[in-house]
């Protein structure tokens, strides 16, 4: 997977903005960051899950996701390893990390 289709997949769901971060592109949804790229390089993206989250996609896909190192992984912070990373995955990964952080209207509808 390349930055620009994490950044599609990321991009194509409802209400996201792209912004930008500590000198890396962020995508938000009500404000909040859910997924970011090129941290920590511009290999690997970022996905905003809960631990119980992580777990799951660590636990399918290890080639693909892997906490962040710190505090901020037992949060649930994972990244994506973005060569070995495929769509359906990073796609659902996203979608959990949107719902983590959309405001409850959008949850709605």
């Amino acid at each position: 997977m390349t930055r620009n289709e994490f950044r599609r997949l990321a991009l194509s769901l409802p209400e996201t903005e792209e912004s930008a971060h500590m000198g890396h592109p962020d995508f938000r949804v009500g404000g909040k960051i859910f997924a970011t790229l090129g941290y920590p390089d511009a290999k690997w993206g970022m996905v905003g899950l809960t631990p119980e989250q992580q777990e799951f996609f660590v636990a399918a896909e290890p080639k693909m996701f892997t906490p962040v190192k710190g505090g901020w992984g037992r949060k649930g912070a994972t990244n994506v390893r973005l060569r070995s990373a495929r769509k359906p995955p990073v796609r659902e990964a996203l979608l959990a990390a949107w719902r983590n952080r959309a405001p409850k209207r959008l949850m709605r509808g």
